[in-house]
């Protein structure tokens, strides 16, 4: 058997000179495997030629399902260590992961969906700003239907008081910058979605080169000044932005895309209101699953936005109360002179 394992070195070093991927030549290894196997079966027992193959025939099957064996419990713990990584099997960028299709096959059955959007979800780049109460359950859904590359971007660490509603987040996390927090969490439940957490505030520096890099921004931030930084970043980018907003038992969600004619955040909301006005969740207390059902509703117009599915809310605000059980829209207009979008 010495000279089959000096020509299979030989086939599998010729084959990787010459610039064949391993599995060809491993491909290679097994038809010399086959050959020899096919020419023990051909001679008879006892023969020159099976002689100077070095071996019996039982003796080279015993071999092979050594090899076997070998070779399964080494792609067994490459996928083991993969898992344990939070990575997913590799695959050339915008093809789908072996077992990828079966994970999204509810979506592909949607025809508003099908095969060509879950694509474009693949290939899509969503960036998500702030990783709280609406940010998190954004982000696991965006995940979770296979959103090609996910940016997420917040300053702050995980608390005790945000786990009454920020579902990305674990106890085990208190700490934790929130960004890393929600990669973890969304890595556990799609390894094959390509995160990228920014651990730090959205500022006027990087507001515009940063949103550029996406093709479309989730803003779930909980003051004015970030979203009108994040509101004017799309704007110059031409980049669509689906806004949320929430205080105790309201939430509101629209889409400002004024590339395609509809208002821009700035045209709805020309200067913030009084403080007073919109307390903060720590001052005005906010009901636990309220930013689920409105970051859910964000996710759900992330989808229809990037999928082309059904009527979006450019032009139009969802408004959702809770405390009642009533959802409402309205429409929105352009505003004449706007200084951002122009109106």
């Amino acid at each position: 058997m010495v000279w089959f394992l000096v020509l299979a070195a030989g086939l599998w070093f010729l084959g990787w000179f010459l610039g064949a991927p391993a599995s060809a030549r491993w491909m290679m290894i097994g038809l010399l495997y086959v050959a020899v196997l096919a020419l023990l079966v051909i001679f008879p027992e006892g023969s020159p030629l099976q002689r100077s193959l070095g071996g019996s025939l039982g003796e080279w099957l015993v071999l092979g399902a050594l090899a076997l064996v070998v070779f399964g419990y080494g792609r067994i713990v490459g996928r083991l260590k993969a898992k344990a990584a939070g990575r997913a099997p590799a695959a050339p960028a915008g093809a789908y992961a072996p077992g990828e299709v079966e994970r999204y096959a509810r979506h592909i059955m949607l025809r508003e969906i099908g095969g060509p959007g879950q694509k474009a979800l693949k290939q899509a780049k969503v960036l998500v700003v702030g990783a709280g109460g609406l940010g998190s359950p954004a982000l696991m859904y965006l995940a979770a239907a296979g959103v090609g590359r996910i940016g997420v971007i917040d300053a702050d660490v995980v608390e005790a008081t945000n786990l009454q509603r920020q579902i990305a987040h674990a106890d085990a996390r208190i700490g934790m910058p929130k960004v890393f927090s929600a990669e973890a969490a969304m890595r556990a439940l799609n390894p094959y979605v390509d995160v990228r957490p920014y651990h730090r505030r959205m500022e006027e520096g990087i507001a515009r080169e940063l949103v550029a890099d996406y093709d479309l921004v989730l803003d779930g931030t909980d003051n004015f000044a970030t979203r009108y930084l994040v509101n004017r970043a799309c704007v110059a980018a031409g980049v669509p932005l689906i806004s949320g907003a929430l205080t105790q038992w309201e939430g509101q969600l629209s889409l400002f895309d004024p590339a395609q004619g509809t208002p821009c955040y700035e045209c709805v909301f020309p200067e913030a209101p009084a403080p007073e006005l919109v307390p903060s969740c720590a001052e005005a207390g906010v009901l636990g699953p309220l930013p689920g059902v409105v970051g859910a509703m964000m996710a759900a117009e992330a989808v229809k936005e990037i999928a082309g599915a059904g009527q979006g809310l450019g032009g139009r605000m969802l408004i959702f109360d809770a405390l009642w059980g009533e959802s409402r829209v309205i429409g929105l207009k352009r505003r004449a002179g706007c200084p951002v979008c122009g109106g």
